[in-house]
């Protein structure tokens, strides 16, 4: 079982579930959890290899997937007794929450997405092929750190640079050889998600900085109808890290809109909903 951890809200039913990206863990939402467990229940995951979720039972590339991944917090979700929860994710995690959203339709209320990854253009692509080209050559900790460098660049950004060189020295180049590999899978989870709606509204927060993925997700963004953009200012790919305040706001904003919508939904007579069809 993957490393969790739940903070439960003396008062709320409303659950709020955090997805880290590749190399992280669920320290990178320390500015996001004083906040969310004022308004909620917080479940804090660490994804298999991350963390202290060290799987010592899978040491194969080829059991690692994006599906298999999302079903390790399926099952955390269950072993809680979460039935539905607002997903929030940060980089790669976006891939993990729609991953989930696919495989349980219906489990997220609503999602929200930060530096979310959603198509790969020609400068990801080579820079994910030289990483992992040189990942048989060069030390991991030197790739990560210019790969950081890389989506990062910002003086703004280099508390959030310090914490994800930080936790990827914790996940080891084994490790990291097995999410580098999971690369070749990131398209054709991403064409699927480009193509289909998820089943629930969702917010992109992304940082005005963030000139590797803003230009696809703004072009996202209006092509799907149940999803909205808001751009964070001074901010770049890490935008939680970068402006903890607006992320936080935002975030919490929306999930309470959409509770609001739901509990307003579910109050109007049945008679009413038969009429309206």
């Amino acid at each position: 079982m993957i490393y969790h951890k739940a903070f439960i809200h003396t008062d709320s039913s409303t659950w709020v579930v955090f997805i880290h990206g590749a190399g992280g863990s669920n320290v990178v939402w320390f500015r996001q959890l004083r906040d969310f467990k004022k308004h909620f229940n917080v479940l804090l995951i660490d994804l298999r290899g991350h963390g202290k979720s060290k799987m010592k039972n899978i040491t194969s590339a080829d059991q690692y997937r994006f599906d298999d991944i999302a079903r390790d917090v399926i099952y955390i979700m269950d072993h809680v007794g979460i039935k539905k929860a607002h997903f929030v994710g940060i980089s790669l995690g976006s891939i993990v929450i729609r991953a989930i959203d696919k495989l349980v339709p219906g489990r997220a209320e609503s999602i929200i997405l930060g530096g979310a990854v959603v198509q790969f253009n020609k400068k990801i692509n080579v820079l994910v092929n030289t990483a992992r080209l040189l990942n048989t050559i060069l030390p991991y900790m030197w790739l990560y750190r210019l790969n950081a460098l890389i989506l990062m660049p910002s003086k703004r950004s280099a508390q959030a640079r310090k914490l994800f060189v930080q936790e990827a020295i914790k996940l080891g180049k084994a490790e990291f050889g097995k999410w580098l590999k999971m690369s070749h899978e990131i398209k054709d989870q991403l064409n699927d998600f480009i193509h289909r709606e998820a089943s629930a509204p969702v917010l992109y927060l992304m940082g005005e900085r963030d000139h590797m993925f803003l230009p696809m997700v703004m072009d996202l963004a209006r092509r799907h109808i149940n999803s909205k953009l808001e751009i964070i200012r001074n901010s770049g790919h890490c935008c939680n890290l970068d402006q903890p305040d607006v992320f936080n706001q935002l975030s919490i904003l929306f999930i309470k809109d959409q509770s609001r919508k739901k509990t307003e939904n579910e109050a109007v007579p049945q008679s009413m909903l038969s009429l309206s069809v």
